[in-house]
């Protein structure tokens, strides 16, 4: 077995209030950063030129809704080379994970860490990051494709700079991005009234 790591970018925009608890629309109100979007697909080669077979992704995600239901679904800012998670590199926790067809869906909070805060900033300056998932398992070459096989654990999801999946994008909360821009739209109009 090996470790596997892939990429999933993350941007700044928008997401449905519908997918938010109620609990989550009062910790955005006070500040929390909460991102959701694609984490994983199925089916489909990524960058790294690996495709996850449908039933295994899904096992996966099965499991690691316990996880998440424990509140013991955190991640790492950046990808480590181990197959551990190390607790003062992380940055946030899993919320919540679904599946939507053939895409792996979910909703991360960013926490207070030194590593959360680093994520933090980024996200406020609006620089795209990317979700990685980590696990360990073997992999095969099938018709010119690498297969990931029946052994593969999913481990965590890591924040990461470079992602390697097409089309995989987490977005912030949208009220919370609503205000941003509202506030600076309102700064923009009085620094040009008091321009004159």
């Amino acid at each position: 077995m090996k470790l596997l790591r892939e990429y999933f970018e993350l941007c700044e925009g928008g997401i449905c209030q519908d997918l938010l608890t109620e609990e989550e629309k009062i910790k955005v109100a006070n500040g929390t950063k909460i991102l959701s979007g694609v984490m994983q697909m199925s089916e489909t080669k990524n960058g790294n030129g690996r495709v996850y077979p449908h039933a295994i992704l899904e096992r996966e995600v099965k499991k690691y809704t316990e996880a998440v239901k424990q509140r013991r679904a955190l991640g790492e800012l950046d990808h480590p080379e181990s197959g551990v998670v190390n607790l003062q590199n992380c940055s946030h926790l899993v919320t919540d994970i679904w599946m939507e067809g053939n895409k792996c869906m979910g909703k991360i909070e960013v926490l207070g860490t030194p590593a959360g805060k680093i994520l933090e900033s980024l996200v406020e300056a609006e620089i795209p990051c990317g979700i990685s998932s980590r696990g360990m398992g073997s992999i095969s070459e099938r018709d010119g494709v690498t297969m990931v096989e029946d052994d593969f654990q999913l481990i965590c999801f890591d924040m990461v700079a470079d992602p390697s999946t097409p089309g995989a994008y987490m977005m912030r909360e949208a009220k919370e991005l609503f205000e941003s821009n509202k506030k600076t739209e309102l700064n923009n109009l009085i620094e040009s009234i008091l321009k004159g």
